[in-house]
């Protein structure tokens, strides 16, 4: 189940820099390190090292991959950069069932309206995160009404968790936009 967290944006934007900064320089020198090991061990002095060269910049690839996932992923100063991937992936398992959502929206479904109050608010966070704030403005409409339509039917619209288990229901009983 993934939860909405309040988030200062300007915090958000520097901690991301910053964490995105470190990984970079993990990758270039992991990358380069690699290649010139691979080229010290297996490369011939004067001859073409060009596939030894690649073959380590690829191990380094791994090995720097590795590394953040296993190890960086867990750090603090990591934090915001993993909320902001787990925010963007779940919003993206919203838009991959957005059809279903939307007929069972249409349709007055409580689930249905549930996740697509989710996915208002966590793309407006997203929004708020970037400072897209462009696209915010574009929303504010829908959401509202949204909103509304929640509040008069008795559903609170405070959705700032997700249910895995409602996006297989919606997924599930609205496939085709069938009732």
């Amino acid at each position: 189940m993934f939860e909405i967290q309040p988030m200062d944006p300007e915090r958000y934007r520097e901690q991301t820099r910053r964490s995105t900064l470190i990984i970079v320089a993990l990758l270039a020198v992991s990358c380069i390190g690699m290649a010139t090991l691979s080229i010290a061990l297996f490369g011939t002095p004067g001859g073409n090292n060009f596939r030894w060269n690649l073959g380590g910049v690829l191990a380094g690839l791994l090995l720097a991959i590795a590394i953040v996932r296993f190890y960086c992923w867990q750090q603090p100063w990591m934090a915001s950069a993993v909320y902001g991937f787990r925010l963007k992936r779940n919003l993206m398992k919203v838009t991959n069932i957005m059809h279903q959502v939307e007929a069972g929206v249409a349709a007055n479904d409580p689930t249905a309206m549930r996740v697509l109050r989710f996915y208002h608010l966590g793309v407006t966070q997203m929004y708020q995160l970037d400072g897209n704030t462009s696209a915010l403005s574009d929303m504010v409409r829908q959401v509202d009404e949204h909103r509304e339509r929640m509040l008069a039917q008795g559903l609170t619209p405070e959705q700032e968790r997700l249910d895995p288990a409602w996006l297989s229901a919606v997924s599930e009983r609205w496939r085709g936009g069938k009732d």
